[in-house]
């Protein structure tokens, strides 16, 4: 069945650059499975774009116009009409256009997407106005009241002057003991992609459960609070930082202070627990 007339042309004119930018990083559809904080976390953070849309169409790609393509998938060439810019600044037209690569239904054909609703993540295609270039696996995810609930809150925490900067490894991790026995303070200093402080304190007093803390200062005290679950500050680190203390990174150098400090950073990491994720 021929393109409607429209479609046609805007098709034959973009296909190959959106297929160039976006293919990269190939996207994939969202999973039957809920997303995570976590997930939804780690695209707020990759895109400069979250936008509610509606599909008004779709084009399949034969296989040999969709490199890459991974088995059991359909590459699609979508067009769709902005409901609401959910984050960003950049200003949307109402028609946008872009890649997405989604599981084959049964039978072999691609599922129809036509008026349903979808998120996407993504950045805009310079020199393109309205085409759209998804930033990843897991881009498109289905839309619903919930998922709007659930990601509102981590996208205005991104935004907000008080986020965390990204955690990128620790820098190095000292440990020394207090005046009382049982007593000891670590210091773990993390490095941050913007190059902005980050530490983590870990106290042990005795008679009591050892405490430990994150500052994004400066200033490293022993009032540093450690962060709830589900937060950006518990992201940054829970999804950032190695199950293990790096090699190279203890610098005392009495046996039992970096044994100590090797163990504050094991507590912390379990403090933290697992970066769960159902998106891949």
């Amino acid at each position: 069945m021929p393109f409607p007339f429209p479609l046609r042309c805007l098709f034959t004119a973009s296909l190959m650059l959106i297929a160039s930018a976006s293919l990269a990083e190939p996207p994939l559809p969202s999973n039957s499975r809920a997303p995570t904080f976590a997930d939804l976390a780690s695209l707020a953070d990759s895109a400069p774009l979250a936008v509610r849309i509606k599909v008004n169409d779709q084009v399949q790609l034969k296989p040999e116009r969709a490199p890459g393509l991974g088995a059991g998938e359909a590459r699609l060439y979508v067009e769709a009409q902005t409901v609401a810019l959910l984050a960003g600044t950049t200003t949307l037209p109402e028609s946008l256009r872009y890649l997405v690569d989604v599981p084959l239904a049964p039978k072999g054909r691609a599922p129809k997407l036509k008026k349903q609703e979808f998120v996407l993540f993504a950045r805009t295609v310079p020199g393109r106005p309205g085409e759209l270039q998804l930033v990843g696996t897991h881009a498109q995810l289905a839309y619903s009241p919930e998922l709007e609930a659930r990601l509102r809150p981590v996208l205005a925490s991104f935004a907000g002057p008080e986020a965390p900067p990204r955690v990128t490894g620790v820098r190095d991790v000292l440990s020394s003991v207090g005046n009382l026995a049982g007593e000891s303070e670590t210091q773990i200093f993390l490095t941050t992609a913007t190059n902005d402080p980050a530490a983590l304190t870990v106290i042990r007093r005795p008679g009591m459960a050892p405490r430990w803390g994150v500052s994004w200062t400066e200033l490293v005290d022993q009032s540093a609070q450690a962060p709830e679950k589900d937060t950006i500050a518990w992201f940054r680190l829970a999804c950032a930082l190695p199950r293990t203390l790096p090699t190279g990174s203890n610098l005392a150098s009495d046996p039992a202070d970096r044994a100590r400090a090797a163990q504050d950073y094991s507590f912390v990491i379990e403090q933290l627990g697992p970066c769960a994720r159902n998106l891949g």
